[in-house]
């Protein structure tokens, strides 16, 4: 039997295989892809604040005012009311409080206590409008702040109404017309209430001739009216009612942390030597605030002495409310020697300094119903970082010194050359007209005592080097006192070859010769 080859593949299937071979040994080839990094947490919602601040622990008051005049009949409102009247129950904490009252010709609580059923608060409701009902709103406004004006009141407090019609009461009503003194009385009565509590309105009109929910705004000026264009929009509207309140809750939980931050402070105890150009030190950072968490990024620290650094914080940190963290950092650098740089022991105090920007996450959770205005600057209240070092050079002193003392044998040397020469030659002593024996002294030394036999006195010589056309000279100054006392004694300078007189005695200053024989009458010194 013979056996034939099979066939060959086309060559684009061929190059194909190829390619797809080259691809798989890449794969396989190719490091494991890293896991990518973890998402940074996203920012916490409204709903993860609330729950923070366990909001469903504070306790708020609502009072709940329902039209059951005649016209709520109409187009179902009075349904669509008792239907979404349990979804904005039912967003309540059970520790909230709920006064419920039907108004038409009187007001009448069909519900007073604790939220948390709400199909039991619900069940309260009349099971329709009062067909002969009028609508006396001032009368269910007083209801609502005398339930809000109980001694245990919650210091938040919603009045929510629900009306579609206007004011228009029965006979013998406290509250006859829109206007007039009883009204001014209840917006006293809400005045001197919302001085005590956090007191809001909401004004639920229900058609176009709702006039009388603007009522509400007259008597608590914190109102805002809802508006729906529709009774089917109620429900969106009660739970924007619901969700004001949980905003004021939060508000007045964190009106403590308005405008508080981070301080930071240098918590080392003593004094931190750095002679050995390293050293470590402890610096604090604390929240101030008391429920809102705090982050910091870009986190540094330095000292106003540019000759010491810090390190060692990190770029990020995160407070929780009012902790603190102390962090171990490091000091790198000296303190320095300043323009003497003596060895001696020197301390100081470092100005600290704390950069990096502050902020909450919960602020962009709240915007822009609660502003907390957190200081973005680290504010440092224990500013000095104390330091010692052992600075300067134990060279230095003995240098200085050493230079000292040359500085002056080179003065010294200056002035010996100039102010002492040697002298040679000698010095001619007789009477101004030449007459009388003349005394010869030898100059010699760098100064001479003089006593002369033929005049008497005494007096003294020395040079003085003087610049001369030829290069220097020595000059000779000569002081005499003819007979002994400081009092005549008189100087004059003579030059060499020259003559002078002094207290009539003249002298010649012979230079560059020797006397064969040294007179008593001059003696070196």
């Amino acid at each position: 039997m013979k056996h034939h080859a099979p066939a060959r593949a086309p060559r684009s299937v061929r190059a194909a295989r190829k390619l797809a071979a080259v691809a798989a040994a890449a794969l396989l080839a190719a490091p494991p892809v890293a896991a990518q990094a973890a998402p940074a947490d996203p920012a916490p919602s409204r709903a993860d604040v609330y729950k923070a601040l366990g909001l469903n622990d504070q306790p708020a008051d609502y009072v709940i005012l329902v039209d059951t005049s005649g016209s709520m009949n109409q187009d179902g409102r009075y349904d669509t009311v008792r239907s979404t009247l349990g979804s904005f129950l039912g967003g309540m904490s059970p520790k909230d409080h709920v006064a419920l009252f039907t108004f038409d010709s009187r007001p009448v609580p069909r519900y007073i206590g604790s939220a948390g059923d709400t199909a039991a608060i619900v069940s309260k409701l009349p099971g329709a409008p009062e067909p002969d009902g009028d609508t006396d709103i001032g009368s269910a406004l007083d209801a609502a702040l005398t339930e809000l004006g109980r001694d245990q009141a919650s210091e938040v407090a919603s009045v929510v109404l629900i009306t579609d019609g206007e004011h228009r009461p029965a006979a013998g009503s406290r509250y006859p017309e829109a206007t007039g003194a009883p009204w001014t009385a209840l917006r006293e009565r809400a005045r001197a209430l919302a001085g005590r509590i956090e007191l809001a309105g909401y004004a639920l009109p229900l058609g176009t001739g709702a006039t009388g929910a603007d009522r509400l705004g007259d008597v608590v000026p914190n109102t805002t009216p809802l508006r729906p264009d529709s009774i089917q929009d109620l429900g969106s509207y009660l739970a924007r009612a619901g969700e004001r309140t949980q905003v004021r809750k939060a508000q007045r939980l964190l009106a403590e942390d308005v405008g508080k931050g981070v301080t930071a402070e240098w918590s080392g105890s003593g004094r931190t030597d750095v002679t050995d150009g390293t050293a470590t030190g402890q610096l604090t950072l604390r929240s101030t605030t008391r429920r809102t968490p705090l982050v910091i990024t870009g986190l540094s620290a330095s000292t106003a002495d540019p000759s010491v650094g810090l390190s060692g914080l990190p770029a990020e940190l995160t407070l929780e409310p009012g902790q603190s963290r102390t962090f171990e950092v490091g000091l790198r650098g000296s303190l320095s020697g300043g323009p003497l740089p003596y060895h001696r022991a020197k301390e100081d105090d470092a100005t600290l300094k704390v950069s990096g920007r502050v902020s909450t996450p919960w602020e962009q959770a709240f915007a822009p119903d609660v502003r907390l205005d957190t200081p973005q600057e680290v504010r440092v209240t224990a500013a000095a970082v104390p330091l010692r070092a052992t600075v300067g050079s134990t060279a230095f002193l003995p240098s200085v010194l050493g230079g000292a003392l040359l500085v002056l044998l080179a003065g010294w040397l200056w002035w010996r050359h100039t102010r002492r020469p040697p002298l040679r030659g000698e010095l001619l002593v007789t009477t101004v007209f030449g007459e009388g024996f003349t005394d010869r002294i030898a100059l010699t030394g760098r100064g001479v005592t003089l006593r002369p036999h033929s005049v008497g006195g005494r007096g003294r010589a020395r040079g003085l080097r003087r610049k001369a056309d030829t290069g220097s000279r020595v000059d000779l100054l000569i002081r005499y006192t003819p007979d002994g006392s400081t009092s005549r004694e008189t100087d004059a300078t003579c030059a060499p070859g020259g003559s002078v007189v002094v207290n009539g005695v003249k002298f010649t200053y012979l230079p560059g010769q020797r006397a064969d024989r040294t007179s008593d009458a001059g003696r070196p010194r």
